[in-house]
């Protein structure tokens, strides 16, 4: 499975009010292991970047005079994110501009959905954590996530954060204590070991009929004290 974890950095906060994406950056996950390739770019966007903008993320538009256009690298970027899964916290923001971007070119590719699916992790922060703020410095304190580098947002630093905490979301309890007296216990997440994109795959080993059909049974048991919640079942 290959996903690519994305961020952006834009002049504004309205593509509508002509605003363009002038940062992409994105990390490549293959079977939850970073592979450390990435496609990380500057743009130069044609126009002035808000100054609360400026505040955000810390471009100046004097650092983007030599950059080159979306039109320059939008091929690059579609061949590396094509058939993947992209992550990204609060999609919609990320997913308008950079079609966005694709709609102002010459000749149109097409809309970034159609070059891959998206998984939106802001959403799925909400649904583990209601009520709880879920920015992503949020989640990074909840998931025990190490972004005292971030001082200001970067494209492809929040992307790498964004890949540990998603990992960290997705990758189940941190702790085989059942007694509810261990330190994995409550939020706190064990620290992440990303394994070598060299290591050896490990044998796979199916399950039997009989396991299967176990499975299903143990599932509909979940679903059914859970009132319709498990989430293995919907994946």
């Amino acid at each position: 499975m290959r996903q690519i974890v994305l961020d952006t950095e834009t002049t504004g906060l309205e593509p509508s009010q002509g605003h363009r994406v002038i940062e992409i950056g994105c990390v490549e996950l293959v079977n939850r292991r970073l592979t450390g390739n990435h496609f990380h770019q500057y743009l130069q966007p044609d126009r002035e970047i808000d100054e609360g903008a400026i505040e955000v993320h810390g471009i100046s538009n004097e650092f983007l005079l030599d950059k080159p256009r979306f039109v320059d690298v939008v091929k690059d970027f579609l061949d590396f994110v094509r058939g993947a899964q992209l992550i990204i916290h609060n999609a919609p923001f990320d997913m308008g501009f950079l079609n966005h971007e694709l709609g102002l070119l010459v000749e149109p590719p097409g809309r970034l959905e159609e070059f891959c699916t998206v998984l939106d992790t802001l959403p799925m922060a909400r649904e583990l954590h209601p009520g709880q703020k879920n920015s992503l410095d949020a989640l990074c304190k909840r998931y025990d996530v190490d972004n005292s580098h971030r001082e200001l947002h970067g494209a492809l630093l929040d992307a790498e954060i964004l890949a540990d905490v998603y990992l960290a979301m997705t990758g189940g309890q941190a702790s085989l204590s059942l007694d509810g007296l261990g330190e994995g216990t409550g939020s706190a997440i064990a620290e992440i070991r990303r394994l070598a994109a060299e290591r050896p795959r490990l044998k796979v080993i199916l399950a039997v009929a009989e396991e299967l059909a176990a499975h299903e049974m143990r599932l509909a048991a979940i679903d059914k004290a859970s009132g319709g919640k498990c989430v293995w079942k919907g994946l």
